[in-house]
């Protein structure tokens, strides 16, 4: 398969790279460390047209493809982490699967402004009960009059403590298929929200807690039946996941080069010694080969134009691993000042560890992919 980008995309990239350069990497070290959502820089990004990549223009999107949409996560990670989770957070995840199975009045209410960065939307899924087991969820949603009552909570959250709008997965009626997903937006009486608390990246959520929580029929995303369609669309999601963890690798992978260009010890550079040169050389094969596995899934798409469980699975598995090793081994060879916060490889140690767990960990990833190599499926649940 080949996996050379076009004039396009390159054009496209090299766009992004230079803004990112200009823009973004000044003061990236400072968003690194600041915890909390900036909503400035996400209307910086919304304006760069760097938002809703690859939702269709008749919906005020830039009608771009995956391969855009990773590119300018990728490009703009190399330069500045933050901004790179935002672009995330505005091409893949709750906007994608709003925009793709919205009705025309849900989109009119809501899609400018997360377009434009006024709206922020939040992803409710993982439970204290239902996390890699999502479907196990215990979060219903009952009918009441002229909409229904939620009741329930939800951990993990994207965007818990800042989000306008969040979309929650929620339980209609027993098993997989009484599992969809409604529209709840800040306010509502009922919702409340926990102490926000921090991940080690430092990015906070906040526990949210539905307590007959009333909320419109026309806050009705997808009814029963609807998972299925939410859950194909999470591979998307875990495409945006692996390129930051390729790019954050990536940023620290270069930093420790040029350090072990420049930074002498008993007389002569670090790269000159050979166990620095084998974990460079490693982590290296390491990034190449897991870059093409995430150009593989965003090309080798299947009939509905979405990207394969199994490459996605093998992509994510191995951006994880490659940028997490990376970062480690970057921070490993800077020593003092990799492990300062002086400098982002630190943070990208940390930000890379937690993309080993956040959408679909390592493990699950291993489980899917097996899958695949024997032809069956393997149910984790007892019994």
């Amino acid at each position: 398969m080949d996996f050379t980008l076009t004039p396009e995309h390159r054009e496209f990239a090299e766009a992004v790279r230079s803004f990112a350069a200009a823009k973004l990497a000044p003061g990236a070290l400072e968003r690194a460390h600041q915890h909390s959502l900036d909503r400035g820089l996400y209307k910086v990004l919304a304006n760069q047209g760097l938002i809703g990549i690859t939702i269709p223009e008749e919906q005020g999107g830039q009608g771009g493809d995956l391969m855009s949409a990773v590119q300018a996560i990728y490009e703009v990670g190399l330069h500045c982490p933050t901004s790179a989770d935002i672009i995330q957070a505005g091409n893949f995840g709750a906007i994608r699967t709003f925009a793709q199975y919205a009705n025309d009045e849900q989109r009119e209410r809501f899609l400018p402004g997360l377009l434009s960065g006024e709206t922020i939307i939040g992803l409710g899924m993982t439970e204290p009960g239902a996390g890699s087991a999502v479907t196990e969820l215990t979060t219903t949603a009952k009918e009441d009059g002229d909409g229904y009552l939620i009741n329930g909570t939800k951990i993990f959250g994207t965007h818990s403590v800042d989000a306008d709008v969040f979309l929650i997965y929620v339980r209609f009626g027993p098993g997989t298929g009484g599992i969809g997903s409604v529209l709840i937006e800040r306010g509502t009486e009922g919702l409340n929200f926990g102490q926000p608390t921090e991940f080690m990246s430092g990015e906070k959520w906040c526990q949210l807690y539905f307590d007959n929580c009333w909320i419109p029929k026309e806050n009705v995303l997808l009814g029963e039946g609807g998972f299925k369609k939410q859950i194909s669309g999470f591979n998307v999601e875990r495409l945006g996941n692996s390129t930051r963890a390729l790019a954050l690798g990536r940023y620290a992978f270069t930093v420790a080069r040029d350090y072990a260009l420049t930074r002498e010890q008993f007389g002569r550079p670090l790269c000159e010694f050979q166990g620095l040169q084998w974990k460079f050389a490693d982590c290296a094969v390491e990034l190449d080969s897991a870059q093409m596995l995430l150009y593989r899934a965003v090309t080798d798409l299947d009939e509905g134009g979405l990207p394969t469980a199994y490459n996605t699975a093998s992509a994510k598995l191995a951006a994880n691993r490659a940028g997490f090793h990376a970062a480690n081994e970057a921070v490993q060879v800077m020593g003092g000042t990799g492990y300062s916060q002086e400098s982002l490889v630190e943070y990208c140690f940390r930000r890379t560890r937690g993309w080993m767990i956040a959408g679909g960990s390592i493990e699950i990833l291993q489980n899917r992919i097996a899958e695949n190599v024997f032809g069956r499926r393997f149910d984790q649940r007892k019994g």
